[in-house]
């Protein structure tokens, strides 16, 4: 059986009009809350679960996900029972992210309330894992909200838990959960609980792996799709007519063609264009964000702007606190990752600025998803090199209609100024460079390759979009395998003297310089001389033809590429961290 919905900000349905009819309590907590009327998701998802059907929804985001299995959840336990003990599990809901378990947690709080003798938990990282344990031995714990990782982890350590009255499981972001890399734990978690249960599998994009998900964890699942109406685009007005599209319907998205030297200027044109609204921008990774959070607030034009920075690789406590602080501006701009792009619910975000494509297509939606919520109208700009143009017509036939951004000539050139920012402190030239690898290497890792050509890359562009004062010593520069067309390094100025504005770390890396100097003194005067059996280096490179010694250098090259595509291994396997990996590969010392 299957339900496809129009996606409507609200229906006409009231809450209070579903059927089986919601009980009182919650009732109440909706209206306390503002919600009378329910979204589409909401008007067909709530009655199938309070039925015991299990559901697979595939619904557009910011339809209302939340509430559509967190109000059936409650339900569903208000009849199953009314006295649990302690240590009695009767729900859990999963989701891939802290900061969107920590949503749905304080979302679900007024709900559960409700309920009596019914506690609920939240298990996410950032806390350790024996203090979870501590408080649910001491004060139970009923409904267990949580990541993948560390649900599966409480559930294995504590043998005590009680799942024989388990009533409803719940997958949030069912796609994200798999693509993140943990099916092994979700099938861990569903094969400890029992099979006469209620399932609810939410996600904004059906996959293979999902679909396959479905089958395992479901027992003939009834299908929910919202979908979304969007006019064709550059279509005559008379042949205009709605089509399907996975986005919602107040949302318009840009594509602006611009080449990478140019990005930093036109983003900058957007964010005062856009002065007194709220703007989340996405880059590809976690170096990029730390130095755009540096490098942005120094710009003369960007003067009294609000900018937060967040990130994976961020201590949760700092995560929390960003996220709290953008979330209670009333204009402002968020600088992120995909840490940030799905299920996070922010409220009057107006614009999207996807600063570098997604590695994953499929995390597209999810973040032009953070705007246009529940019917209101949004914005989002993505940009792309000239050579990765064809991603417009790949996101159109994926249902995602872009339409194009024209250029703007009179954005103000803000390159002379990053570079002048790189060249007075050390720690905006040193994230700047390393910036700049990560994007390359992240780059390399594109899902959609035959669109975005790592070895078409014109890296001297690149560079100077980066603020970049000289090319860092890379291979792909070294080995001039990529273009580095359209740089123009400073010459007049030594990376060695340039200091840290940070006085106590200035004053740190010359004792280090030092101690560095000394140490190599010292090794010196350690080794005895030996007498040289080996010809002068005259006689020496003579001997050697030209053929050869390019022989010896691309034998030396090759051995280089192997040595870092080997590290690369490791990194994906896990072996190593991204801190070795920097630090192995050389990217520490670029400079």
């Amino acid at each position: 059986m299957e339900f496809e919905l129009p996606n409507k900000a609200l229906t006409t349905t009231r809450f209070s009009e579903l059927n089986p009819p919601l009980s009182e309590k919650v009732l109440e907590a909706l209206s306390e809350s503002g919600f009378n009327f329910c979204t589409p998701v909401q008007a067909a998802t709530i009655p199938l679960l309070c039925s015991f059907k299990d559901v697979a929804v595939d619904a557009a985001t910011g339809s209302g996900k939340t509430l559509a299995f967190v109000v059936p959840l409650v339900e569903i336990l208000r009849r199953s029972s009314s006295n649990p003990k302690p240590h009695q599990v009767l729900g859990i809901i999963i989701s891939p992210t802290r900061e969107l378990s920590h949503q749905i947690y304080h979302v679900a709080q007024p709900f559960i309330s409700t309920l009596a003798n019914v506690k609920s938990m939240l298990l996410v990282g950032g806390v350790e894992v024996k203090s979870d344990m501590k408080k649910i031995e001491e004060e139970g714990a009923n409904i267990l909200i949580g990541t993948p990782g560390r649900l599966y982890d409480i559930m294995n350590r504590m043998d005590f838990l009680d799942f024989k009255n388990f009533e409803i499981l719940i997958l949030d972001e069912a796609d994200r959960l798999l693509d993140m890399g943990f099916q092994k734990q979700i099938t861990s978690i569903i094969s400890l609980l029992p099979k006469l249960r209620r399932t609810g599998l939410f996600s904004a994009t059906q996959t293979e792996a999902v679909e396959e998900l479905a089958r395992a964890g479901l027992r003939n699942p009834v299908r929910v799709e919202v979908r979304a109406e969007a006019k064709l685009l550059n279509a005559p007005a008379a042949s205009k007519q709605p089509e399907s599209t996975k986005t919602p319907s107040g949302l318009q998205i840009e594509y602006l063609e611009c080449e990478a030297d140019k990005k930093p200027s036109q983003l900058v044109d957007i964010l005062i264009k856009n002065r007194s609204r709220k703007v989340i921008i996405y880059f590809m990774t976690c170096a990029c964000v730390d130095y755009w959070g540096v490098v942005l607030p120094r710009l003369s034009v960007l003067k009294g702007f609000s900018l937060v920075p967040l990130h994976g690789k961020m201590k949760q406590t700092v995560r929390e606190k960003a996220l709290a602080s953008f979330t209670s501006l009333s204009n402002g701009v968020l600088l992120c990752t995909d840490v940030a792009a799905r299920g996070l619910d922010i409220p009057g975000v107006d614009c999207i600025v996807q600063y570098d494509p997604p590695q994953d297509p499929n995390v597209f939606i999810h973040r032009v998803g953070r705007t246009a919520r529940l019917g209101k109208q949004g914005h989002a700009v993505v940009f792309l090199l000239p050579k990765e143009e064809s991603y417009v017509e790949f996101l159109r036939i994926r249902r995602v209609p872009l339409q194009e951004r024209k250029f703007s000539d009179d954005a103000p050139d803000v390159v002379p100024q990053i570079r002048s920012a790189a060249k007075k402190d050390r720690d905006v030239m040193e994230k700047g460079v390393r910036a700049f690898v990560s994007y390359i290497r992240a780059y390399k890792e594109h899902h959609c390759s035959y669109i975005f050509r790592w070895k078409e890359l014109e890296i001297g562009k690149l560079a100077m979009g980066h603020g970049l004062l000289q090319l860092p010593l890379m291979p792909e520069v070294k080995h001039h395998s990529l273009s580095t067309e359209g740089f123009v390094p400073v010459d007049d100025i030594n990376l060695e003297d340039i200091k840290y504005r940070d006085k106590s770390r200035e004053k740190q890396r010359k004792k280090n310089l030092q101690a560095k100097k000394e140490a190599k003194e010292k090794e010196k005067e350690a080794k005895p001389e030996k007498p040289s059996k080996t010809p002068s280096a005259p006689t020496a490179m003579r001997k050697k033809t030209a053929r050869q010694r390019r022989a010896q250098q691309t034998i030396e090259d090759e051995e280089e590429l192997m040595q870092d595509y080997r590290l690369l291994k490791k990194l994906k396997k896990g072996t190593i961290d991204e801190n070795e990996y920097a630090k192995l590969t050389g990217a520490e010392e670029l400079l």
